[in-house]
């Protein structure tokens, strides 16, 4: 198939990944490509040059939080985004795989030739929703856990559920944690992800923690972090995969404490894969992820509960944690999945669509 994948605009499609979401995208377009299919991958500059991709714009992210950049950033990427779904229109694609976060791509599905997917990382917010009742039943829909569908359910009646999946040959099995033992965190270093109560937990626990991630929010950092520091903290930085598996894979366990509702939650992944128990705040996916083999859910925003469920969690096995990784998020099985229901949308009774070479309107959207 010709495959246009629609990435959003906020960081680059490559390493190190700003997030779950990036690093997914990447998985995906790379693993589209080695099954024979054509993939062109609209993503904004500093994508990896090795899928090739057709880059639109800068990275927005940078601005996302500045208000007084808001409007500009909102320009660009109507712009972008309107250059893109042009392309499409006039590219002779099969499918569209949107995995971008815009309203745009939905609002134009019906300016397309091609049927459009659409999954949805993220919990509703304004609007994505508007885009999704513009786009009518005109769209499939995916969504990345039943926390995410049932957080949608008012808005999509119908969403087939594709979890995502790692590398699991970059996530490598470690049978022995480092001695002296230490707890890992890793993620974007915002105030939703709540690495400052991963300190707070992994020192009433007991255990010196190392952490690595981009440095998304300065103000973050100076009010809850920098005050934090110790000699029993390690900052290792913004990794690539390969250095974030090997240090998450000789810790004894990992800490995962979002404080909004984890739409799904990759480190869970990561980290049992390489055979490292975990201890998260039971928010949003996380305790359907989190089972009793491979770690402990605490109460969240509860530190000392999540001390508890760290020192239960480093008595687990980790050759469990392992199995359950392998069954569970091994990236394979997520492009199986998808190429499935790209099947299962052929299949379905084309829809009254743009004649060939129709170019979108942008201003029609």
């Amino acid at each position: 198939m010709k495959i246009a994948l629609l990435a959003h605009l906020k960081h680059p499609i490559a390493q190190p990944f700003a997030g779950g979401l990036e690093m997914q995208t990447h998985l995906l377009a790379r693993g589209l490509r080695e099954r024979g299919h054509d993939v062109v991958l609209f993503a904004s500059q500093g994508s990896d040059p090795a899928l090739e991709p057709r880059t639109v714009c800068a990275a927005t992210g940078e601005a996302f939080n500045d208000p007084v950049r808001a409007l500009e950033v909102d320009a660009i990427e109507f712009a972008a985004y309107s250059n893109i779904l042009e392309a499409v229109a006039e590219g002779d694609f099969d499918l569209v795989h949107n995995n971008s976060l815009h309203d745009l791509p939905l609002r134009a599905v019906r300016n397309l030739r091609a049927p459009m997917l659409t999954v949805l990382h993220t919990p509703p917010f304004p609007s994505l929703v508007a885009g999704v009742e513009a786009a009518g039943t005109d769209m499939t829909y995916a969504v990345v856990s039943m926390t995410l569908a049932q957080d949608w359910q008012l808005h999509v009646s119908a969403a087939h559920i594709v979890g995502n999946g790692i590398d699991l040959s970059t996530f490598r099995f470690e049978a022995d944690a480092a001695r002296p033992s230490y707890a890992f965190w890793s993620g974007r270093i915002v105030p939703e992800k709540g690495l400052h109560l991963a300190i707070d937990a992994a020192r009433l626990a007991g255990l010196p923690l190392v952490f690595a991630g981009p440095r998304n929010d300065v103000c973050y950092w100076n009010a809850e972090i920098a005050p934090r520091v110790g000699s029993d903290l390690t900052d290792l930085g913004h990794l690539p995969h390969a250095d974030l598996a090997h240090h998450l894979g000789r810790a004894c366990v990992a800490l995962v404490t979002p404080r909004w509702e984890e739409p799904f939650g990759l480190v869970v992944a990561e980290a049992v894969a390489c055979g490292t128990p975990v201890a998260a705040f039971a928010r949003g996916a996380l305790p359907d992820l989190v089972t009793p083999s491979c770690g402990r859910c605490a109460r969240a925003d509860d530190v000392e509960d999540l001390a508890r469920a760290i020192r239960e969690a480093c008595r687990l096995d980790r050759y469990s944690c392992r199995s359950y990784g392998e069954a569970m998020f091994d990236a394979g099985t997520m492009i199986d999945t998808y190429e499935a229901l790209y099947r299962t949308i052929f299949a379905t009774p084309s829809r009254v669509a743009a004649e060939p070479g129709q170019a979108l309107d942008a201003a029609a959207v």
